[in-house]
């Protein structure tokens, strides 16, 4: 009978813990969610109830007003056209050349190898706003200010180093045996790792790639100060959205939403392959 007594206060215990747990799960999400529910709800209620001084939590009428206002008040698809451009090179440059050091630092052994991988972390820690008069005064040398081409190089520069880390880590518990056994039934190095080593790193790819997507589409401030009006990605013209009548945080809210679009649309379509990146190499077989 103790035995089972035993047994049953167990159960009890790990329902409670259970319980414990989802409750604090759903008060994350509830707590991380709520913008974005605010941002829906504000985006798809009438201007006059988004600044209401007593606003309801739900909804008290739909209208799709706001997402045209927002594409008269000022140009939209220019500066979204140009964040894309933007955050597409970044992850194109990023993933080759990122790929391309994480595989020499992991697989060769050469002189002031430790040092370039303390460098990649040193790179990490310092702080961007610490860095926007020196990107400036060199873009402005190097003519780049006030162009695309300046800024993709700005944000690769922050981009770079994590997507090195990341894939450093993915290449190291990929088995160098693998690669051994392809060369041994005739492949080149280059062929083995584009026939062995490059099927398994996709996931981690593909889940790097995301966060240099998300990273370089989101960015605010390099693009503030780097750039003109004539040239503004989406994060500048969504911070300037302001009429003669001030901020029209309805309108506001309905561009915040156009541009959240590109990251949802883009995460469902790799959100497997991102789900196997992040889980990926957390156990060494």
């Amino acid at each position: 009978m103790s035995g089972t007594s035993a047994i049953a206060t167990g159960g009890r215990r790990g329902s409670r813990s259970r319980l414990g747990w989802n409750l604090l799960g759903l008060l994350v999400f509830v707590v991380a969610g709520f913008p974005v529910y605010w941002m829906l709800n504000t985006a798809f209620k009438p201007a006059k109830d988004a600044i209401d001084p007593d606003p309801s939590l739900l909804p008290t009428g739909l209208t799709l007003s706001n997402f045209s206002r927002a594409l008269d008040i000022a140009d939209f698809w220019g500066p979204v056209g140009r964040s894309l451009v933007v955050s597409l090179s970044v992850v194109a440059i990023g993933i080759v050349v990122g790929m391309l050091a994480a595989l020499a630092i992991s697989r060769f052994a050469f002189r002031g190898r430790k040092i370039v991988i303390v460098g990649i972390l040193a790179v990490q820690m310092v702080p961007l706003v610490a860095m926007i008069i020196p990107v400036f005064l060199l873009l402005n040398d190097l003519k780049q200010y006030d162009k695309l081409t300046g800024i993709i190089i700005t944000y690769l520069t922050f981009i770079l180093p994590f997507t090195v880390w990341t894939l450093r880590g993915f290449i190291i518990n990929i088995p160098k045996e693998l690669e051994e056994a392809a060369m041994v039934d005739g492949c080149s190095r280059t062929g083995a790792f584009i026939r062995v080593v490059f099927p398994l790193l996709a996931p981690g790819m593909v889940a790097t790639s995301v966060y240099g997507f998300i990273q370089a589409w989101n960015e605010y401030l390099y693009a503030l100060m780097l750039l003109s009006q004539e040239h503004q990605t989406a994060t500048v013209w969504l911070g300037n959205f302001t009429t003669k009548h001030g901020t029209e945080y309805a309108p506001m809210m309905a561009g915040a939403t156009m541009m959240a679009v590109p990251i949802v649309v883009l995460f469902l379509f790799v959100q497997r392959k991102m789900a196997a990146g992040l889980t990926a190499g957390a156990v060494k077989g």
